[in-house]
């Protein structure tokens, strides 16, 4: 039977509209929550600040009390604890930062802008009424959504649950991705090499470092010789660990590429797609089991790493409950660049950021397979050309994605 490939937009729709039956979840405490996708809407459960608080060290006063010639001093409000003292017309409070706004007070005149004589002051600059009076809720209100789920916790994310005193959090798990390559000519990190036909693999060290890179849990399980006993029992083992089996290499149309034919016969897994019209990696394909995935990818480095970046991490997103998606933006090319087919193709270029605007080259980016993985080398993106654009001229905006 001829393969059918499908149009790169199908795959992401097939991608994009997987449902994933249940996210797991579990409680882990603040402080080891960084990384984490929330599986929990974060409310705050009270006013922040509960109280009118001074945001400076000054006096606290009436607003109108500038116009007078001295104020008297009648007490002093420390951070942290309650002044029974009340401002009045012609009196103010020594009150330090942090510290509860003392009653009848509606503006704080910072320290720097009197002259304290005996136990008066004297103002030399004013301020406007309310100057330096932080007011009730100004952080938040109670009942206020602070972070929604889904988010991926950041140092502020943790900085603000642990204002509202949340000493656990329930997170997403990250999956775990177990990663492969395929091939008896190819070498694991260390092998020595025995003939000229034997290549040293990178693409499993590669793809999971770009797996650790994005919050994932990665079980390294080296190179596999192509036989089909072999790759069937990475294939059992790699489902029976983790939620996603990513292998390399093997899902082409030669004699000894196994991996495809392994998932579709021996495993009777549900292939959602194989083979699509993209370049690099048109021979990808992807497939289900239960709850789990399999992701076989093509086996030149190149290829491997870009499918790898648009199939696998959405998977990997996904299964954390996650709304992250990689970032695609418009910009400048710098020179002429023609498409040389009609897939829609993704190729390795140098981007920069200037006055808000990112601009694209090619500088040092070499022509060749999709093997040349120093392609990726430096502030790289990846020029997206659909299947139906046209050659591109220098000062086109173009879609890149970022990386």
């Amino acid at each position: 039977m001829k393969k059918v490939f499908i149009p790169y937009e199908k795959s992401l729709e097939i991608i994009n509209n997987l449902k994933i039956a249940t996210n797991k979840v579990k409680q882990v405490y603040l402080s080891d929550s960084l990384g984490y996708i929330l599986a929990s809407d974060i409310i705050a459960n009270y006013n922040n600040p509960p109280h009118n608080t001074s945001g400076m060290d000054g006096y606290a006063i009436k607003y109108e009390d500038q116009e007078l010639p001295s104020i008297k001093i009648i007490d002093k409000n420390p951070a942290g604890s309650v002044v029974e003292s009340e401002v009045t017309t012609g009196v103010c409070i020594k009150t330090f930062t942090g510290a509860l706004m003392p009653k009848g007070s509606d503006t704080l005149i910072p320290i720097e802008n009197v002259t304290v004589q005996d136990d008066k002051i004297i103002i030399n600059e004013k301020v406007p009424q309310g100057y330096s009076f932080t007011a009730i809720g100004e952080n938040y209100k109670k009942g206020e959504i602070l972070i929604k789920k889904g988010t991926k916790i950041d140092f502020a994310h943790i900085g603000v649950m642990a204002s509202l005193n949340i000493i656990q959090v329930k997170v997403y798990l990250k999956p775990t991705v177990a990663v492969a390559s395929t091939g008896s000519e190819v070498l694991d990190l260390g092998e020595e090499k025995t003939n000229e036909a034997q290549i040293r693999s990178s693409n499993h060290l590669t793809i999971e470092a770009v797996g650790k890179k994005y919050g994932a849990n990665m079980l390294q399980m080296g190179v596999v010789k192509d036989d089909r006993e072999s790759i069937l029992k990475l294939l059992q083992n790699g489902l029976s660990s983790a939620d996603i089996v990513v292998t390399t290499g093997g899902v082409s149309v030669g004699d000894y590429d196994f991996v495809k034919d392994i998932i579709k016969d021996e495993l009777q897994c549900e292939v959602l797609f194989h083979g699509v019209t993209i370049k690099p990696g048109q021979h990808i394909i992807v497939a289900k089991k239960e709850n789990k995935f399999i992701v076989g990818l093509p086996g030149f480095a190149y290829s491997s790493t870009v499918t790898f970046l648009l199939y696998v991490l959405p998977l990997i997103f996904k299964l954390q409950g996650s709304n992250q998606t990689l970032p695609i933006v418009k910009a400048t090319i710098k020179s002429d660049f023609p498409k040389k087919t009609h897939k829609t193709v993704f190729t390795a270029c140098n981007y920069e950021l200037l006055n808000g605007q990112y601009f694209i080259d090619f500088d040092g980016k070499r022509s060749g397979t999709s093997g040349i993985l120093t392609n990726m080398l430096g502030n790289v993106a990846l020029l997206k050309q659909d299947a139906n654009s046209a050659d591109l001229k220098a000062g086109d905006l173009v879609d890149i994605v970022l990386i």
